[in-house]
């Protein structure tokens, strides 16, 4: 069986990052831990992998993370309350984290960047490709972007990374593709990459969002990559010698489903709106109180106060995109 066609049950999911955008509330909490409505974000990100068929995961962290690992662990104490109380639901969503995959855990020491940490997993991931989710970015399981992704390598071999079209104006914020065609629409062959380009230069609106499928070639790149862009190992500049041919092929799927991107403040709070009014349990009620909060700051503030775009969103109209 060559490379190529191994089956991806590995995913590797990068948490050892300070959060120091978060601050205060990140100096004792990691930002991984933050709740998007009644979940920490890591377990979205977790459930995502294990609905892609990846199982055993590994958590590259730091120090401080501590709670991460006793999130996916049992509570016992807690369990024997909730169990004594006949509180079956809430039993039932204090075990789920638990049994949701098997879960390892190794440390990042100095936090050198995505590559050295991706390149942290190398001895648990050995010589099969495998996943990297970046919690920052969460994907709606309506979307199985994962997945279409291990497809794509599991065809064509080599690495996959996620695409997304963002305006102009953005692209700076991200790493970002020069691409050709392929025979397949939402599948393009990665001819190179920039790590977060200066205004002007990017070589298209086409970003790298925060999941990849990699060979393991890319240890071994990672391990000649020098620092850049802030003086860390950029995951980035691997992938871009890889798709020069050093070990390639590098592929993208473009991706126009929903994601909910928690990396800065302002989207963070974004993505907790509008996956809390898209609840069964929350949305009626909770899309009715902001129909009224937004109508408030009509009259008091003025038309421009409340975005047009998010009127949908207050009336749960499913055509439209929630991508931040």
């Amino acid at each position: 069986m060559s490379r190529s066609r191994i089956r991806i049950r590995k995913a590797v999911i990068p948490a050892a990052g300070l959060g120091t955008r978060f601050l205060p509330a990140t100096k004792a909490t990691p930002k991984e831990m933050l709740p998007v409505v009644d979940k920490p974000a890591i377990q979205y990100v977790v459930e995502e992998a294990c609905a892609a068929g990846l199982g055993d995961i590994l958590m590259v962290t730091g120090r401080n993370k501590r709670p991460l690992e006793d999130h996916f662990d049992r509570n016992f104490e807690l369990e024997a309350v909730l169990s004594r109380k006949r509180d079956d639901k809430r039993l039932a969503q204090v075990r789920e984290s638990s049994g949701l995959a098997d879960i390892h855990y190794v440390r990042q020491g100095d936090p050198r960047g995505l590559g050295h940490a991706v390149l942290c997993a190398a001895p648990h991931v050995g010589d099969e490709p495998f996943a990297v989710l970046l919690g920052d970015d969460l994907i709606d399981p309506r979307d199985p972007l994962l997945a279409r992704m291990t497809q794509v390598q599991e065809r064509f071999g080599g690495s996959v990374v996620a695409l997304m079209e963002v305006p102009a104006a953005q692209i700076g914020q991200y790493g970002c593709a020069a691409v050709r065609a392929t025979g397949e629409g939402d599948v393009v062959r990665v001819t190179d990459l920039v790590e977060k380009p200066a205004p002007g230069t990017a070589p298209s609106n086409l970003a790298v969002i925060g999941r990849y499928v990699l060979e393991p070639a890319v240890f071994d790149e990672l391990r000649r990559t020098e620092p850049g862009l802030g003086g860390e190992v950029q995951l980035t500049d691997a992938l871009r010698e890889l798709a020069r041919g050093a070990g390639g092929p590098v592929h993208g799927v473009l991706f126009s489903g929903r994601r909910y991107d928690t990396g800065d403040r302002a989207d963070y709070l974004r993505a907790i709106v509008r996956l809390a009014c898209e609840r069964e349990d929350l949305g009626p009620d909770f899309r009715a109180w902001l129909l009224g909060y937004a109508d408030h700051e009509l009259r008091t503030m003025g038309p421009d106060s409340v975005s047009s775009s998010d009127w949908p969103l207050l009336r749960n109209d499913s055509a439209v995109s929630t991508n931040s």
